[in-house]
């Protein structure tokens, strides 16, 4: 029998006072001035169609970035940033943050799971994609927005006008989040004429199909409308190993996306630009690419339950390259019975995956005097989020009978709203300044019905019929309020001095509810069903200063040294399970233990910019030094079924970044490159207690997705044909020389070196109104591993089943080759 024990997603309360007092005085600035709307690009996109379309006086296009909140020439700001325009975009089908890493060195992305949604690192630092609870230590900027989910990232993104990676510290414009540096986006805005372009492609090795387009144009003089869209289906985007036990043979996705982007500009002093975006992602499941290796025993370990009362044979293999994935159902005693409401029931245990986002943003910008700018940015971001999939990884009963365990159906909510106020001056001296605030609320709910002990292969819970452990619901509210100022002093005409600094007031309160637990778990060692935590609080605050001294040497040469701090709020994990840590802390009251503390960010950089040869020549270089404390960290321990939340000691990084772009004297020919060196290791003590021997110390190894040496290489030809048709040759080379997957011991999976290559041909108008276009990506089908963990339900060390001890790991890992035959047209 089933029965419905509760909503499973609560309703979130009316937003705080000072919510709608700064949403109700940006709707009215931005609207009141509509009836006399005017065409233009805003800041964003006036910086744009520079970039775009402007030459300066040498013919090279000029790259515009927003690396100080305030567009500025990529040569001439004080700051390392890698910016990648939507035509490199375009030319080799990147429509995936994961596909960008080749063109950043250092920059390492991991996209799905089933807790964040995805993970950003940069220069060896990020943060766990196991936790909804952590912010990323990468901030990820959607059109001047900052995003608290990576489940943006998964649909992937389109119509793109440019991507902006900036590395470091980035807390005084940037924020919260932004403690190893911001991966920056911004979408196309209308075009001053009217102008329809589209796209369409179908991709041979995952058999994907990909439509999109878009209209732009004026509306009357004063407003312009943009309208894109984009569908992507993939049939075998994960193709399970002969024999897995599931319906779903080939695990396919799909991806839609739909935005509406109004602009607008009074001709006088008023601009404003709205963005409203929906996506939707369905796959077959949450797991996504993920291989299951055998080990140092060398054996494809069981998957072993109840304390070795039942042992599941896995029946993979242990080919961690061959990209076909041992992903079985949920066994037959466990798919029945999920705690309702949830899209999961009546699926019988066939994984799946669903994500709808909402995300608004309204930009306005107020000249109060001839000197005086006021900026103000509006984000909304409303997201639902469902899946199913077993994490078992393995498990097949004779006669190829599903035996899937460690199921779990989470339910991911999130309600975000942020303001942001900048008063910005352009005055004629040497001084100039910047003040802002900053205002997050923002609601996490993460309901989950998990099987961490199955118990219903004993039977399914006599009263309930529900074959889950356990139903928990986690709701975390988050305030944040920052100030922030920053000046620019023109010491003299070739020397500047800029700084800083950022205060940051942060809250949150955590409840936790486990409504449902199955009847044979009701005893020691979990909670009681209907446990309710009463609220978990964590505050802190934060001084996040910064300084930068730059110096022209000539025209085109620039030198600078930066001193910055980062912050990043801690919180409340809300990981915990039933069985385990929540239970002992709602045994004593004190559920400290569930309290991950702030991380910091204290260091610098020296760097140089230049051109030579009539600016066809650019060199870029930095050398960073930074010292992260109290790191935030979580990993999964596959023996004892728990998560494991920590924060490093001390995490040191240092190395330097190159990048380079060469306009050859061949006509049409353009060369660039980049290479970053990067020694990033725990400088103090960092007890992980999730090591397979108990609690090590991490001191003086290597940080986790840290390669010493990795780098770029990148080619891009036009060849004129006549005056209708142009033949485009591109390619990029990508070096990675290998890295430490993990922090749970000191001898975690070690991903050796690889390359990748990329490459793309076509023909077509020079004006861009067609093109059509043979595209590659990762040619040489070189498979790779983002992150490893130990196998969940493993056998532990002399158990008494006489089973050597489990050391299967999961291994998240890239797509393979995909080749792409694509049409686009513009006019």
């Amino acid at each position: 029998m089933m029965t419905t024990l509760h909503s499973r997603i609560a309703s979130t309360t009316a937003s705080a006072s000072l919510r709608r007092t700064l949403l109700g005085g940006a709707a009215i600035a931005a609207f009141a001035a509509m009836p006399q709307a005017a065409l233009a690009q805003d800041a964003d996109g006036d910086a744009m169609e520079e970039a775009i379309d402007g030459d300066d006086q040498f013919g090279e296009r000029v790259i515009l970035v927003q690396a100080r909140r305030q567009t500025e020439t990529l040569q001439e700001v004080p700051v390392t940033v890698t910016a990648i325009g939507g035509d490199t975009l375009e030319k080799f089908s990147v429509d995936n943050v994961a596909d960008v890493t080749s063109r950043v060195p250092t920059l390492n992305v991991q996209v799905g799971g089933s807790g964040s949604g995805g993970q950003l690192s940069l220069r060896g630092v990020g943060s766990s994609n196991i936790s909804a609870a952590f912010d990323s230590a990468v901030a990820f900027d959607f059109d001047g927005v900052q995003v608290s989910t990576m489940r943006l990232v998964q649909p992937g993104f389109f119509d793109v006008a440019q991507i902006d990676v900036l590395k470091g510290p980035q807390s005084l414009f940037f924020g919260k989040s932004a403690t190893a540096g911001v991966f920056s986006l911004r979408s196309a805005d209308p075009t001053p004429n009217w102008e329809i372009g589209g796209r369409a492609s179908y991709e041979l090795e995952e058999k994907g199909y990909l439509v999109g387009g878009y209209i732009s144009g004026p509306i009357t003089d004063t407003l312009g409308i943009r309208l894109a869209a984009q569908w992507n289906d993939i049939e075998e985007f994960a193709v399970l190993q002969d024999g897995t036990p599931a319906v779903n043979q080939e695990r396919g996705l799909s991806d839609l996306i739909a935005r509406l982007t109004l602009d607008f500009d009074d001709g006088d002093r008023f601009r404003a630009n709205l963005k409203v975006q929906y996506s939707k992602n369905e796959n077959d499941g949450a797991i996504g690419t993920a291989e299951i290796g055998c080990g140092p025993n060398g054996l494809a370990d069981p998957v072993f339950l109840l304390g070795g009362g039942l042992v599941i044979p896995g029946g993979h293999d242990c080919n961690v390259t061959d990209q076909r994935y041992f992903l079985p159902d949920a066994a037959p005693q466990l798919a029945p019975g999920v705690p309702t409401p949830s899209e999961a029931a009546g699926r019988n245990g066939v994984p799946f995956g669903e994500t709808e986002i909402w995300f608004g943003r309204l930009l306005w910008e107020l000249d109060l005097s001839d000197s005086l700018t006021l900026t103000s940015t509006t984000g909304l971001l409303d997201m639902e989020a469902v899946d199913f999939d077993c994490y078992s990884y393995v498990g097949v009963f004779p006669g190829g009978i599903p035996g899937g365990a460690g199921c779990s159906d989470p339910i991911n909510a999130l309600e975000q709203f942020t303001q942001e106020v900048r008063l910005t001056s352009d005055l004629d001296g040497a001084f100039n300044f910047m003040l802002g605030a900053f205002y997050e609320d923002r609601t996490i709910i993460f309901d989950t019905a998990q099987q961490g002990v199955n118990i219903s292969f004993l039977g399914a819970d006599p009263i309930t019929g529900f074959t889950y452990d356990w139903d928990k619901i986690q709701t975390t509210k988050t305030e944040a309020v920052s100030f922030f100022g920053s000046v620019i002093i023109d010491v003299t005409e070739d020397l500047e001095l800029s700084g800083g600094v950022r205060w940051t007031d942060e809250n949150k309160v955590s409840f936790i509810e486990v409504p449902y637990l199955h009847l044979f778990l009701q005893g020691p060692g979990f909670v009681s069903p209907g446990f309710f935590s009463g609220p978990i609080n964590f505050s802190d605050s934060n001084w996040s200063p910064e300084a930068t001294l730059k110096y022209r040497v000539a025209d085109d040469i620039n030198v600078y040294a930066s001193f910055k701090t980062g912050f990043k709020s801690g919180g409340i994990d809300n990981s915990a399970l039933p069985s385990n840590s929540l239970s002992v802390a709602a045994l004593s009251g004190d559920f400290g233990s569930l309290i991950f503390d702030s991380e910091e960010a204290i260091g610098g950089e020296i760097g140089f910019k230049s051109q030579f040869a009539d600016r066809t020549f650019t060199f870029n270089a930095t050398a960073y030094y930074y010292v992260f404390t109290d790191l935030q960290v979580q990993n999964f321990n596959a023996t004892t079924i728990q998560f494991v939340t920590s924060n490093a000691g001390e995490l040191t990084t240092k190395g330097v970044d190159v990048e380079w772009n060469w306009r050859t004297p061949l006509e049409g020919l353009t060369l660039s490159g980049a290479v970053s060196y990067l020694d990033a290791q725990y400088t103090d003590t960092f007890l992980q207690p999730g090591g397979a021997g108990g609690t090590i110390d991490l001191d003086g190894r290597r940080a986790s997705q840290s390669p010493e040496w990795s780098g770029n290489f990148a080619a891009d030809w036009t060849i004129p044909l006549n005056d209708n048709f142009e033949f485009l040759l591109s390619g990029n080379a990508a070096y990675n020389d290998g890295y430490i997957t993990d922090e749970a011991t000191l001898n975690d999976f070690v991903q050796p070196s690889f390359w990748t290559l990329d490459g793309s041909i076509a023909i077509g108008d020079p004006d861009g109104a067609w093109r059509l276009s043979l595209i590659g990506v990762n040619l040489t089908d070189e498979i790779w591993v983002i992150t490893s963990g130990g196998r969940p339900f493993l056998a532990p060390p002399g158990n008494l089943n006489g089973l050597p001890a489990g050391d299967d790991l999961v291994l998240t890992q890239n797509r393979g080759r995909q080749v792409f035959v694509e049409a686009s047209f513009r006019f």
